[in-house]
């Protein structure tokens, strides 16, 4: 009966996963601004109307791949708020951040390579509050501009690997010799190295917690 009434795997959810998967592919190859929705329906082999029932806007769309991105941050969001300010807490936060992210890497890639589109979207403006939030449950409160820093560059150490992969991609053939020899990272190894890097960062917020006041 369960399975007949559909809940997260019915068909309408199975087919807005197609569409932003498919969507994808096409604002990776092509560019957000450039990518039509008569040719994500072309794609997906079904009609714009079709299309119209799921997304009917690209808009409508950028945040359906933000609302798949952002499901690990706000649990991490959520548990964090509900957790007194460690360093351990702040190596959780970090560590289940870069494991969400990691396994969104190509929902990762979309912002990265489209951040002019989206910087004002209301989809991506979304995506910054949350990010912020992140950021303040990292440093926690009464956090120095310093602290602040470290807590915002060890998040976005994630989103730096992606672009460290993009460039590797493109080819090197315009940087000094020297750097022709540097390896190539899998998605998976350079994620590995971002929550390692993350994780050096945000060990350097680490201020001692204020002691309960005395009776």
């Amino acid at each position: 009966m369960r399975q007949a009434m559909g809940t997260t795997h019915s068909p309408r959810s199975d087919t807005r996963a197609r569409i932003v998967a498919v969507s994808l592919e096409l604002f990776s190859e092509q560019g957000y601004e450039q990518t039509s929705l008569r040719e994500i329906a072309d794609r997906l082999g079904v009609t714009k109307a079709a299309l119209y029932y799921h997304f009917k806007t690209k808009d409508d769309i950028v945040h359906g791949i933000v609302e798949s991105m952002a499901a690990p941050i706000d649990e991490t969001i959520e548990w964090g708020r509900q957790q007194p300010w460690t360093p351990e807490l702040r190596d959780e936060l970090i560590r289940r951040f870069a494991a969400g992210m990691s396994e969104r890497a190509p929902l990762l890639r979309f912002f990265h390579e489209n951040q002019p589109a989206l910087r004002e979207s209301p989809a991506g403006l979304e995506f910054k509050e949350r990010m912020i939030a992140m950021v303040r449950l990292v440093h926690g409160p009464d956090a120095s501009f310093q602290d602040r820093l470290r807590a915002a560059m060890s998040l976005f150490t994630i989103n730096s690997a992606m672009f460290l992969l993009k460039q590797d991609e493109a080819g090197t053939d315009h940087v000094d010799h020297m750097w022709h020899e540097s390896p190539q990272a899998t998605v998976e190894e350079a994620m590995a190295a971002a929550r390692e890097v993350a994780l050096e960062i945000g060990a350097l917020i680490d201020r001692p917690v204020p002691a309960p006041a005395e009776a």
